[in-house]
């Protein structure tokens, strides 16, 4: 008895040993990432976890705030004032084409799935409203609303993989399910009005009744919010092209994370884009850059970033495309309360 009482002991000692070790060496690697030779490989890390949800803290543990917040400064997207001048989109009503195609989008590193959606009429938003503590897999929103594919939406609250209640607001088939701007920075309304063209309205700032205003002056029919605000907190951006013009960065522009982001041709087809990161096939993600690129390349008029990360994800006919890259929902997708979703009843 005593003998085998050594032997586990060693074996727990071992064990211990072995996830110390592993340990100092992950914060080593971060140690270096942080205070390293190469500045570049410094501001790519910074910006890159600052846009997570739940590890902004492991840059905390090495760098003050006030040197966080000059790297996000140096590195983050130039402020775009520019607003979406409707008139430059002319839908043109699509003969015989087929409602949507996928392809694949490949950069250096990342590897993504465009969905081109040659109606846009047909994309509207699927919610799990009234709201509660959880909200549903993509692959849910989808079926459920009829549909035959979707990608995750907006901002909202990812503690513990809950994803019950959104942030900011939330506008499905002209009826406004969430009206809460709080003190939340930054705050984009990202949708489509009755005319189905694609929206990007600051709302910042605004009251209930002011941003019902907006919603009704708009005419939006649906729409989620997404956050542009670069600091510390919130490492967040929105605004990708308007009216045809490239935003422009300052240094990296953002972090590589995986990413959802939605845009609108001249004639109206929307282009729904999402792509890995964060180690999934080797891939560290998308930045702002790579976003910008694909979506100019695609032909965008106006384009802007949705919620990415753990929450990126793209379903379609009766498969996931592609999803979070946490390895127990490599068949699913951590649960959300919006998605843009195309086909079905409007």
């Amino acid at each position: 008895m005593k003998k085998a009482l050594i032997i586990i002991g060693k074996i727990f000692s071992f064990i211990g040993i072995t996830v110390l070790g592993a340990l100092l060496a992950v914060l080593l690697i971060v140690f270096t990432f942080c205070h390293g030779p190469s500045t570049k490989a410094r501001d790519m890390f910074v910006t890159t976890m600052l846009e997570t949800g739940q590890a902004k803290f492991v840059v905390k543990i090495f760098l003050s705030d006030k040197k966080i917040n000059e790297i996000v400064k140096n590195n983050s997207l130039k402020d775009m004032k520019a607003e979406v001048d409707t008139s430059l989109i002319n839908i043109e009503e699509k003969q015989n084409e087929e409602l949507v195609k996928i392809e694949e989008v490949n950069g250096s590193s990342f590897r993504g799935k465009m969905m081109i959606i040659s109606d846009p009429s047909k994309v509207y938003l699927a919610t799990t409203y009234p709201w509660s503590e959880y909200g549903e897999e993509l692959d849910k929103l989808v079926k459920k609303s009829g549909a035959i594919g979707g990608v995750n939406g907006g901002l909202y609250v990812s503690t513990g993989n809950k994803g019950g209640y959104p942030i900011g607001l939330v506008v499905s088939k002209g009826e406004i399910q969430y009206n809460n701007t709080g003190s939340y920075g930054g705050l984009y309304l990202i949708g489509l009005d009755y005319n189905n063209l694609l929206r990007i309205i600051e709302i910042t700032g605004k009251s209930k009744s002011e941003v019902e205003k907006i919603v009704k002056d708009e005419q939006i029919r649906d729409a989620v919010t997404f956050q542009d605000e670069y600091t510390d907190k919130n490492n967040h951006f929105v605004k990708l092209i308007i009216n045809g013009e490239k935003r422009e960065l300052n240094g990296l522009g953002s972090g590589k994370n995986p990413r959802t982001a939605i845009g609108q041709r001249k004639d109206g087809t929307i282009l729904l884009l999402v792509t890995d990161g964060r180690g999934d096939g080797a891939h560290l993600g998308a930045s702002a850059a790579d976003l910008i690129k694909v979506m100019s390349d695609y032909g965008a008029v106006n384009a802007a970033n949705l919620d990415g990360g753990s929450s990126t994800s793209m379903y379609y006919n009766g498969e996931y495309l592609k999803t979070s890259v946490t390895m127990y929902y490599s068949n699913s997708s951590w649960k959300i309360p919006t998605a843009f979703v195309v086909g079905g009843e409007e």
